[in-house]
């Protein structure tokens, strides 16, 4: 099914903002700065014993357990494209135990009837890890809202200063960012996530959020679906904007977040696109990993079988590397050594990093 051909335009401006960012993610290609994975090389261990049935990639968040830590991140919500897509994803994450996140709720919050394009989720998979999703300034009743709206066991608030600037009709205050989502994550019964929409995390956030009580943050770094990029098609513009090459690379940004030692669980997500990715993205010590990009652009090409088809493939290339790797949990992965190059080197080096990647060996690595 292709989901494009039964959209159909919407007169308000933020419900066709939202189907824009859908089709131009779906169209454009990631980047232009990559995810710094290329620069992350694992050692291969000829001699594992491990099989298959030895792999433990169970994860678990509060009290949902996850059968691998992966997340389907969503790029939007709201029209009834998303509706489409939300089931899809909701099935897929039910068939495969694993978790997914809406995308912003921010609409059905002013628009009731749209709230149906969200709950489609919590009906399809009822009993699976959900995340709802608001910007960062939101306030404290429409946190409570957005995670009633979903009965979901954790809520997003996402950091998007660069998109918002890019865009001609975005924010320009963002006074008092800090101070909302604290007191968000004071009121609301659950986990409240931090999460960047593609532009990182840096050490220095990372540690600002812990201190305001936030445990739980996405890196959401740079490499993959870039919204100042699609905020550029939108508008039509001809050259690429500053907001394009700006931000942190994924890879780079993992680190930033993980070497703090900071008793936080790491989301990594922004460009991870194939098992070895996310396999990198553990070994730099990220508890579980989002993926959206891929999701949105198999179902709105090919079909909801098409995506499934895609994780069965990833969860097995996935173990496949747990057991070239030695790690027959994913505890072992954040000690396995690991070899870093090229510009990621030198980001971690100036910022006092590499030393923390340094002393790994690959002793003992199976049970």
């Amino acid at each position: 099914m292709n989901y494009l051909k039964k959209e159909t335009m919407h007169k308000d401006e933020n419900l066709t903002r939202k189907l824009d960012h859908l089709q131009l993610a779906k169209s454009l290609t990631d980047g232009p700065l990559t995810t710094g994975f290329e620069d992350i090389r694992l050692i291969h261990y000829a001699t594992s014993s491990l099989s298959l049935q030895d792999i433990d990639t169970a994860f678990c968040f509060g009290s949902k357990r996850l059968e691998m830590p992966l997340l389907i991140n969503a790029i939007t919500g709201g029209p009834e494209l998303s509706t489409q897509i939300n089931r899809s994803l909701a099935r897929v994450a039910k068939e495969l135990g694993i978790g997914m996140a809406v995308g912003s709720q921010r609409l059905a919050l002013s628009n009731p009837v749209l709230k149906s394009s969200y709950m489609i989720a919590r009906k399809e998979n009822p009993h699976g890890l959900i995340f709802a999703n608001l910007g960062a300034l939101c306030s404290p009743d429409e946190a409570l809202q957005a995670v009633e709206m979903l009965e979901a066991d954790g809520l997003q608030l996402h950091l998007n200063l660069a998109q918002e600037l890019a865009m001609a009709e975005g924010d320009r205050n963002f006074s008092g960012i800090v101070d909302s989502i604290a007191a968000v994550a004071e009121k609301v019964p659950v986990p409240v996530i931090v999460k960047e929409v593609g532009f990182g995390l840096s050490a220095e956030t990372a540690q600002e959020l812990w201190q305001r009580g936030i445990k739980y943050m996405d890196v959401g770094g740079q490499g993959g679906t870039n919204f100042a990029t699609i905020e550029r098609y939108r508008q039509g513009l001809a050259l690429p904007s500053v907001f394009e090459g700006w931000g942190i690379p994924t890879a780079v940004s993992i680190a930033e977040v993980t070497t703090r030692c900071l008793p936080v669980t790491v989301i990594a997500s922004g460009g991870i696109r194939s098992a070895l990715e996310a396999i990198k993205a553990l070994s730099l010590g990220a508890d579980l990993v989002g993926i959206a990009g891929p999701a949105v652009k198999l179902l709105m090409d090919h079909s909801e079988e098409a995506l499934l088809a895609y994780f069965n493939e990833f969860i097995y290339d996935f173990r496949s590397l747990m057991i070239l790797t030695g790690s027959s949990n994913l505890g072992k992965l954040s000690k396995l050594p690991i070899i870093i190059t090229g510009k990621t080197k030198d980001w971690l080096e100036q910022r006092g990093i590499m030393d923390h990647f340094k002393q790994r060996t690959l002793i003992n690595p199976q049970p």
